[in-house]
C-alpha cells in the first residue's frame, strides 16, 4: 500500500470546512493517452487507490502501462472505540490523498481506446468520487 517512507510530523490537522476550488496542478494528461479525472473534491484512501490499480492492471491483462497520479500523504488518526474524551490525539490509522475537482487520478497508455475505457471505468467504481474518462487531445488510433 502507498504511504510516505518518513514524514516530518506523525500527525496532521484536518482541514476546516471544504477544500474549495479546482485543481491548478496535476490537471492535464502527462504520461498516457487516457485518464480518469475527478469531478468533485474529497479524500481517497491508500486502499482505494490500490484496489483501483489492481482492477486496471487486471482489466488490461498487464498490457500497456498505468500511472497513478495521486499519492496518499496525509495521515488520518483515530482513537480506539469506547475511550473517554481527552488524553490527546489518536494514533494514525490510514493515509489519504486530498483530491480537488479536475485532478487526474490514473493514466493509461499502450492499449486500444475501448480497452482503456473499460479498465478505467472499473477503477472509477472503486473510488468514492465522481470521475470522467478523458482522452489526450493529440491521440490518434
Amino acid at each position: 500500500m502507498l504511504q510516505p517512507r518518513r514524514t516530518k510530523f506523525r500527525k496532521q490537522q484536518k482541514l476546516k470546512g471544504s477544500f474549495s476550488g479546482i485543481a491548478s496542478r496535476g490537471h492535464q494528461i502527462a504520461f498516457g493517452s487516457f485518464a480518469i479525472k475527478s469531478l468533485e473534491s474529497g479524500w481517497i484512501t491508500a486502499r482505494q487507490i490500490e484496489a483501483a490499480r489492481i482492477s486496471v492492471t487486471r482489466a488490461m491483462k498487464r498490457e500497456g502501462q498505468v500511472w497513478i497520479r495521486i499519492f496518499p500523504d496525509k495521515p488520518i488518526t483515530k482513537k480506539p472505540a469506547e475511550v473517554r474524551m481527552g488524553k490527546g490525539k489518536g494514533a494514525p490509522e490510514y493515509w489519504v490523498a486530498q483530491v480537488k475537482p479536475g485532478t487526474i487520478l490514473f493514466e493509461a497508455g499502450g492499449v486500444p481506446l475501448d480497452l482503456a475505457n473499460g479498465a478505467l471505468a472499473l477503477a472509477a467504481q472503486k473510488l468514492p468520487l465522481k470521475t470522467k474518462f478523458i482522452v489526450r487531445r493529440d491521440y490518434q488510433e
